[in-house]
């Protein structure tokens, strides 16, 4: 029988299997960092999880309704950490590395964001993507457009969805008609972080694109204003592709490094999420950890581009805080699912082997680790944000021929990281907002 999948208004609660982390995975030894129950309980209540364990031992409140899951399993919400909202029509431009890719396609797709009418149904499209492909976090750039950031916000309002994001700095190297300047450009910003930021679950960015296009006194600007302004992000690129650090390299020729010249303009500390990480010299790793930065693994974007392939061992050994993310639109999904797959490929081409506990962690507590977002989502457990994905393994021919074979939990998480995407994803919690419902097509 074929029906709509409804969850009541909360309070609520779901019972079924469910996938979670007991503890880091780099940090754990082998077969204890996934916690699984088998038939689990989770209540949610005014936006977050009230009570998670097994329903043998987890009260279901008096008055409460709660919906059956059956064969389907309970995630935390998925974590985008780096995403470009308005490249969604340049996704799978090929034949250019990262420079040139940005010269022909992103940097044309973006210039038409100057019309708002383009930008907000860009952004009513990007927040429905989102919550299709289960993902309850982002941090996003907009383009060089204020309005770009605003449009955003407005289309998440009412979702649940936890967004950080923020207008492109770009004042160089870019074509004309799309640069911002020094003072306009943070000044615009400035006025984002307050119509924005702390509302709801918003929160601001400062958004140095890169350092090649931001000229020095846009990116002391930028410096300035995230000091000024506790509690926001600092996100921007780093050492992603060799002709990039041979630019930047150009660019500041007193600094050591690409992450030295970040350091000197006072643009390394907690809250700064860096996209790519590839290039880097273990002196590199060990500064972004004393300083609290963090790095966002973009693997289909990586291979996409021909940029190389990160090392999340490196970076994790180093002590310094990863996070997976698709960057959408070098990056060729916005499922977080097939994004896991692509960090298990790109592991395996660096003689790696990521399981399925990790592969899960950079998608949710790892990554709100990343985003210093530990304790209010990124798992399952009382007092968090009530993030949640319903992923359905049989909701194709392939999934359920595959995952009926599937002998343990972590087999299970492997089959929906490989052959699974937005067409799993069964149903969505985004901070006790019910953000996505699909069809239901088994009874």
């Amino acid at each position: 029988m074929r029906g709509v999948y409804m969850i009541t208004p909360e309070p609520f609660a779901l019972r079924g299997q469910a996938a979670f982390l007991r503890r880091d995975p780099f940090l754990a030894a082998p077969g204890e960092a996934l916690g699984w129950e088998s038939d689990a309980r989770l209540v949610v209540r005014h936006g977050r999880i009230e009570a998670f364990g097994p329903a043998a031992h987890t009260l279901l409140p008096a008055g409460v309704p709660e919906t059956p899951l059956g064969h389907r399993v309970v995630l935390p919400g998925l974590i985008d950490c780096h995403v470009h909202y308005p490249q969604l029509g340049v996704m799978g431009a090929m034949g250019h590395s990262l420079l040139p890719w940005l010269e022909r396609y992103t940097f044309p797709a973006e210039r038409e964001l100057a019309d708002p009418t383009v930008v907000h149904a860009l952004a009513r499209h990007f927040v429905a993507e989102l919550a299709r492909n289960g993902t309850t976090t982002a941090a996003v750039y907009g383009s060089v457009h204020a309005h770009s950031a605003d449009a955003l916000f407005e289309a998440a309002q009412g979702s649940g969805l936890q967004l950080i994001a923020g207008k492109s700095l770009m004042d160089r190297n870019a074509p004309p008609g799309l640069p911002d300047d020094a003072r306009g450009g943070c000044a615009e910003t400035e006025a984002l972080i307050g119509r924005w930021h702390g509302r709801g679950r918003f929160g601001c960015a400062v958004t140095v694109r890169f350092l090649g296009t931001s000229s020095p006194a846009q990116i002391e600007a930028a410096a300035d204003l995230w000091r000024r302004h506790p509690g926001t992000w600092l996100q921007s690129h780093l050492a992603e592709d060799r002709d990039e650090l041979a630019l930047i390299a150009r660019l500041f020729p007193d600094a050591r490094d690409y992450t030295d010249a970040f350091d000197r303009f006072g643009l390394l500390g907690r809250r700064a999420v860096f996209g790519h990480g590839i290039h880097l010299s273990d002196r590199e790793r060990a500064r972004l950890a004393e300083a609290g930065a963090a790095l966002a693994h973009c693997p289909t974007s990586n291979l996409f581009l021909g940029s190389g392939l990160f090392d999340a061992a490196a970076a994790r050994a180093a002590g310094v805080a990863v996070g997976l993310a698709s960057d959408v639109g070098a990056g060729t999904t916005l499922s977080m699912l097939a994004t896991m797959g692509a960090a298990y490929q790109v592991a395996r081409l660096r003689g790696a082997l990521l399981s399925p506990a990790y592969l899960l962690w950079l998608a949710t507590a790892g990554a709100a680790r990343a985003l210093d977002m530990t304790g209010r989502t990124g798992n399952l457990a009382a007092g968090l944000g009530a993030d949640v994905v319903v992923l359905d393994p049989r909701a194709t021919p392939l999934l359920a021929l595959r995952s009926a074979r599937a002998r343990d939990a972590g087999e299970l998480l492997r089959v929906l990281m490989t052959c699974g995407d937005d067409r799993a994803v069964h149903s969505v919690v985004a901070g006790g907002h019910v953000a996505r419902v699909c069809m239901d097509s088994s009874g």
